[in-house]
């Protein structure tokens, strides 16, 4: 890729910090959230943020700020009469993180749907949604993706943070037990005749669903199944492995993603043998940029194949997130040929908080 298309990226992204910042710390605009943090700055947003560099000034944002409400002092005044989503992340433990959205899910997942290849996510299919519904965005966000692209979703009924408990509990035949009734639901969908064709899901998901399905002599391709979107901070290099060469088959194209409630969605390209399956994945820039940072001074990016702490930055006209830190680590990976920015493979959970984090249906 030419340095320029580096560099207009880069110019791209700047001029987004400018506009977002102007947005929301303007009175007429602005988000009663951040009018009134401007009021503790020593320095004026709306005069001296000019690039992605000087998003530095406000130092890391807290995600206890989102914990709680009330909730509309994150919508923007220029939004306050639009019709108002709430959803919501974490709540395994306490008071869940809250997010207001307008149209944000869908324009994140109207991009996602441009790196879907036509071949194997045909415009039309229906799809199977095997994943959290509930307060959360996947759910909504997942249908969505299915009508943009013209088809009708089938959804199941999935809460996560039972799943937790059980584990917490140590539960673990109530554990198998839900673990089957949500798999159940998806067998039920795929027989009955409602000719789905993608779906989304996690890796523990797609594990139990395949071996179920061998169990009773079938497979997901001969389901008809042929393009699969997967989502999970488990998705290592080994597992993506096992599941194209053992679970999936040469049929069927597995389309990895990175996001959560504030990013929207990283996408990588279907990883191959040549790269030993390396999964690398890259934010949607501008609205969404990721920094792999040194794990003791977030000011500090890694260098290029080093790992660190994911840190976003989330700039759209609905919310703006500058640095905060993720619950997940990584390593630097330099721009693609389809990506003119950074980008960061080897996710997996932030090792100070890791196992304290219980992971369920993810």
């Amino acid at each position: 890729m030419s340095a320029d298309k580096v560099r207009q990226a880069r110019e791209h992204l700047d001029a987004q910090v400018r506009e977002i910042v102007q947005w929301h710390f303007s009175p007429d605009t602005g988000t009663p959230f951040w009018l009134e943090k401007a009021k503790t700055y020593k320095f004026n947003p709306l005069k001296d943020v000019h690039t992605f560099a000087d998003l530095r000034l406000f130092g890391l944002f807290e995600d206890e700020w989102l914990r709680g409400g009330p909730v509309r002092r994150w919508v923007p005044k220029a939004l306050q009469k639009k019709p108002i989503y709430v959803f919501e992340t974490g709540g395994t433990t306490g008071i869940p993180k809250s997010r207001v959205v307008v149209d944000d899910f869908r324009i994140d997942y109207e991009m996602f749907s441009d790196t879907l290849p036509e071949k194997f996510f045909p415009k039309g299919s229906n799809w199977l949604m095997l994943g959290p519904s509930g307060p959360r965005r996947l759910r909504l966000a997942v249908e969505h993706l299915c009508q943009f692209r013209g088809g009708v979703c089938f959804c199941v009924d999935l809460d996560p943070r039972w799943v937790v408990k059980l584990i917490k509990k140590g539960w673990m035949e109530h554990l198998k037990a839900y673990q089957e009734h949500v798999i159940d639901q998806a067998l039920t969908v795929l027989s009955a005749n409602h000719e789905i064709k993608c779906m989304f899901t996690t890796p523990k998901l797609l594990d139990a669903l395949c071996g179920r399905l061998e169990k009773e002599g079938t497979t997901l391709a001969k389901q008809g199944i042929t393009g699969v979107f997967c989502g999970g901070t488990e998705m290592t290099s080994q597992w993506i492995r096992f599941a194209i060469e053992e679970l999936l088959g040469p049929g069927i194209y597995i389309a990895p993603t990175y996001g959560n409630t504030l990013m929207g969605l990283a996408a990588a390209e279907m990883p191959t043998a040549k790269d030993n399956y390396k999964i690398t994945y890259y934010a949607p820039e501008p609205r969404a940029a990721v920094q792999v940072v040194d794990f003791d001074n977030p000011d500090k990016e890694v260098e290029y194949g080093q790992s660190g702490r994911v840190m976003l930055t989330t700039l759209t006209k609905e919310i703006f997130v500058p640095r905060f830190q993720e619950r997940d680590e990584g390593e630097r990976e330099p721009h693609s040929e389809k990506y003119p920015w950074d980008g960061v493979s080897g996710v997996k959970p932030y090792r100070a908080i890791a196992a304290a984090t219980t992971v369920g249906v993810y």
